[in-house]
């Protein structure tokens, strides 16, 4: 018998864990879903073992397992998602993005600045967040998972440029652009893009 699908599943800086539960309530019951939160960022607890990317990045790490999983990424989510895919191909089956830098310069894109907006939201935040970075760029083109590229044609933070740019630099990419959708867009539009998901996540694996 199979073993179930196993899901993880990555929010932005707002760090909330149910962030992704719209989506994952629509998604197969048998399949094995974890829902993250990020300690110290939005209003959860800080952890003492977190309080860098890098940290943080380790900190998922420790939660992978031993068999392959698929990543649901949004924001900030993404960047992790893909530096975990870098670091781990053979873990990682296959690749959810929403509305996220996913490791690439977003000052070419337009992108509007949230840091100020951010912290008025959550001013217990961590620091550190204000100085995340990370070019992966010139690494992304290794990464043959099959990835669905998820954006809103309305979010500042994140416009479909980058969605575009992403189709284009990963080997195996397809983007789903929802018109009207914003940085929230697969929390707010759950009922759309759920389907989208579900069946990028059961098709066969490359050979």
């Amino acid at each position: 018998m199979m073993k179930p699908q196993r899901l993880l599943f990555l929010p932005g800086t707002g760090a909330d864990p149910n962030f992704w539960r719209p989506i994952g309530d629509l998604l197969p019951a048998e399949w094995s879903k974890t829902y993250f939160g990020w300690p110290g960022l939005g209003h959860q607890p800080a952890h003492p073992e977190v309080n860098s990317l890098e940290s943080l990045v380790g900190w998922v790490e420790t939660r992978l397992g031993s068999e392959p999983v698929d990543l649901l990424a949004q924001s900030l989510g993404g960047l992790i998602a893909m530096t975990l895919a870098l670091r781990h191909p053979k873990l990682i089956r296959r690749i959810v993005l929403s509305v996220t830098s996913a490791g690439v310069d977003m000052a070419q894109f337009g992108s509007a600045e949230w840091r100020d907006s951010y912290h008025r939201n959550y001013p217990d935040a961590a620091a550190w967040v204000r100085d995340v970075y990370a070019d992966l760029s010139p690494q992304l083109a290794r990464l043959m998972q099959p990835v669905l590229l998820i954006w809103g044609d309305e979010d500042p933070i994140s416009p479909v440029a980058v969605g575009r740019y992403l189709q284009g630099l990963l080997p195996n990419a397809q983007l789903h652009i929802v018109k009207g959708g914003d940085h929230d867009v697969v929390y707010d539009r759950a009922d759309e893009v759920a389907p989208l998901i579900e069946r990028h996540l059961q098709l066969e694996p490359p050979r």
